[in-house]
């Protein structure tokens, strides 16, 4: 039995809704995980920050970040603190988050690398 594959993030994000329209013309099924209504899961987090990093994972580009005081911004130096972030700021979150069938974990929609890893 196979992992299913399961996109995280927030409905109204265009970037989640341009990776589930993708991933519906590609005829691929994908569970959905909103962060604004289920939260952030604290042992997913640990394994996104695991795979891709804490850099990776932190939207230091969105509203969410550059709304936060500099304190705040100051205070993430490491995967720890991103994290302690992250589950109190879900919109700070780089979306989507994708954990694949095959156990990778892909953050932002890049339709390209999508459809390579597919084969």
């Amino acid at each position: 039995m196979s992992t299913p594959l399961v996109l995280y993030g927030i409905p109204n994000c265009d970037t989640v809704k341009k990776a589930r329209a993708w991933l519906a013309a590609q005829g691929l099924e994908a569970g959905f995980h909103d962060f604004k209504k289920q939260g952030v899961p604290r042992a997913q987090l640990d394994r996104w920050i695991a795979a891709v990093g804490w850099e990776r994972l932190l939207n230091r580009q969105g509203t969410t970040w550059r709304r936060l005081d500099a304190a705040t911004q100051a205070g993430v130096q490491d995967a720890a603190s991103a994290a302690a972030l992250l589950v109190q700021q879900p919109s700070a979150i780089k979306r989507p988050v994708v954990e694949w069938p095959d156990g990778r974990v892909t953050v932002g929609f890049a339709p390209a690398d999508w459809a390579a890893w597919r084969g």
